[in-house]
């Protein structure tokens, strides 16, 4: 149902499976079929979920995934009702979005720079982080590139995002120099071979997260910063924060990312209330001090 109705992708659907047979094993135990569950049932399985002490947030996920499974057996009339209606969801506090600073990002980019001269693996490495801060793009969005997208030199990027949503993002002199110079490699490396990908992997595949997952934290390590602290995500967070701390309006914000919902880029207005504290600071009369 997820994939026929949201499109969600490869990813969400192998989640959301191992979250219903998580659930399916939790009821089995209490001879109860996941499709026949009650709410006591699903009760039951949630406080289970406490009381192994995962994460609200996780917690979370998984009541979403039982509530859109009834959903759909309801809405099929496989079952007359939907048990998970009036189950309460965890409360989760919000946490603050981890980024980078300027400077951070900045040795960051730097080093990737350097790291071009190494040869073919250290311009692509260049690329995909110099393309990660100045999109927001989604890891998965990032090595997912088809080849057509960026073949030649052009001013903005078109992402195929969640659900299969297209969005334009602009694309800095930065970022079109290390494009340009992956370009130039990776006809080199695939000789008279051919790929799909703007990034290609092993095989017909694409680069896998995994593995610029682990060059990316070790790239982390030669620009002095803590590899624990950095993460494509992150770049994504530190490209948002960066944005709105410029004065960027968080409607584009919204779209740049792909956020379906508003509510999900608020996360980011954090770095605004340090903005009007300085607002106040320097502008109001009553902030300055007696001479």
């Amino acid at each position: 149902m997820l994939a026929a109705e949201r499109g969600a992708a490869a990813n969400t659907l192998a989640a959301y499976r191992r979250d219903l047979l998580e659930a399916q094993g939790f009821l089995k135990a209490r001879d109860v079929a996941l499709a026949s569950a009650q709410s006591s049932d699903l009760r039951a399985y949630l406080s289970s979920l406490k009381d192994a002490g995962l994460s609200a947030r996780t917690q979370a996920r998984r009541l979403s995934c039982l509530r859109q499974f009834f959903h759909f057996l309801f809405a099929e009339q496989i079952r007359p009702d939907d048990p998970s209606l009036g189950l309460d969801s965890p409360k989760a506090g919000r946490p603050l979005p981890k980024y980078l600073s300027e400077r951070q990002v900045k040795a960051l980019l730097d080093a990737a720079q350097a790291k071009a001269k190494d040869g073919p693996m250290g311009v692509r490495l260049w690329c995909l982080v110099e393309l990660l801060y100045a999109s927001g793009m989604r890891v998965s969005e990032l090595v997912g590139l088809p080849w057509h997208a960026a073949a030649r030199d052009q001013e903005s990027l078109l992402i195929s995002g969640k659900g299969g949503k297209e969005r334009l993002v602009p694309l800095g002199a930065p970022a079109r120099a290390a494009l340009d110079a992956w370009r130039k490699e990776r006809g080199e490396l695939l000789g008279r071979g051919d790929s799909r990908w703007l990034f290609p992997g092993t095989g017909a595949n694409a680069l896998d997260r995994q593995t610029f997952f682990h060059e990316l934290k070790a790239l982390a390590q030669t620009a002095g910063l803590s590899p624990a602290k950095v993460s494509p995500h992150v770049l994504r967070h530190s490209f948002a924060s960066h944005l709105l701390a410029h004065g960027a309006d968080l409607r584009a914000v919204q779209t740049l990312l792909g956020h379906a919902d508003i509510a999900t880029t608020q996360i980011y207005t954090h770095v605004l209330e340090d903005r009007l504290k300085n607002l106040v600071v320097t502008h109001h009369p009553l902030s300055k001090k007696p001479g």
